[in-house]
């Protein structure tokens, strides 16, 4: 019995791991599209349409998918908060941290997010920082440093704001990602990531239609279309929704390491599609994030 229980939560280990890996992969991708886009429609306009369309998308998966839930009002009145912590205030913090500071600033402040993880998931859910998450951590941290380079980094005066609010975003995507965990072991994740997505929204259609009235809207193309197809079904109902599995399924300090496959991957399109050259500091980096993950996930 015993034996049969340890590899049902092996299973539900390594299903959260991949599904961490899926959601992290998906938007190391996502920047080449947002690109595109962000050059049509301003950020927090896109940012609303995301979620709008990913709540949709989640919507109709729970309104024709055979077991209907229990969803309560208390669940519902969690879930939209710990929505607004992570797509109103987290997102909000990246894109003004990555107006005013740097992409490559973006990408090395972000990777501290395993680290706060790691700090909140002691105090939200009582899980014990042992020495070999911390092991695992620092090793998968030394691999993210190689594949992003910190050399590339400014920290010049000016773009202090900017870094701040890099910070900020890290924070609390690792306090979303921590209560995300705490909200799914009491209600339907699937009816908890839609209400999330939503969570976001009165801040992001704030901000988005204050945008449209100032700065307005490009042409909207079928390229832009396929963009936005891709960022609200793929980017947003998707990968968040993997996103918020990992945690469910795996111990937060553990499901959030899988989260630096997002520069490895954005640097893998960036050669494959961009001619950008990889170096063997990226090839060294990408194996410690994985020996770190390994380290991470047989923990007895």
């Amino acid at each position: 019995m015993h034996n049969t229980l340890h590899s049902s939560n092996q299973k539900h280990s390594f299903a959260g791991l991949l599904a961490g890996l899926g959601a992290a992969s998906t938007w190391g991708g996502m920047y080449v599209v947002s690109k595109v886009v962000l050059e049509v429609i301003p950020p927090f306009a896109l940012l609303s349409i995301r979620l709008l369309m990913g709540a949709a998308t989640l919507g109709l998966v729970i309104y024709f998918r055979k077991n209907k839930a229990v969803f309560t009002k208390e669940q519902f009145w969690k879930s939209l908060w710990v929505g607004f912590v992570g797509y109103g205030i987290s997102l909000g913090f990246q894109f003004v941290g990555t107006k005013l500071s740097t992409a490559s600033n973006g990408s090395l402040v972000t990777s501290a997010t395993p680290a706060f993880v790691l700090l909140f998931a002691p105090f939200l859910l009582g899980e014990k920082t042992t020495p070999r998450r911390v092991i695992a951590l620092i090793v998968s941290t030394l691999g993210v440093l190689a594949v992003i380079d910190p050399r590339n980094a400014e920290l010049s005066p000016t773009l202090f704001w900017g870094n701040m609010s890099l910070l900020s975003a890290a924070l609390t995507w690792a306090l979303y990602s921590v209560l995300v965990r705490k909200v799914s072991q009491s209600g339907d994740l699937l009816m908890s990531s839609a209400v999330m997505l939503l969570g976001g929204l009165p801040s992001s259609l704030a901000f988005g239609i204050w945008e449209i009235n100032t700065q307005g809207i490009g042409a909207i193309t079928p390229g832009i279309i396929g963009g936005l197809l891709f960022l609200g079904i793929i980017s947003t109902a998707i990968a968040m929704f993997l996103w918020n599995y990992a945690f469910a399924e795996v111990p937060a300090a553990v499901a959030s390491l899988t989260f630096f496959a997002q520069p490895v991957v954005g640097t893998l399109l960036g050669w494959f599609f961009l001619a950008e050259t990889i170096t063997p500091l990226f090839l060294a980096g990408g194996a410690l994030i994985s020996v770190g993950i390994l380290i991470a996930t047989f923990e007895k």
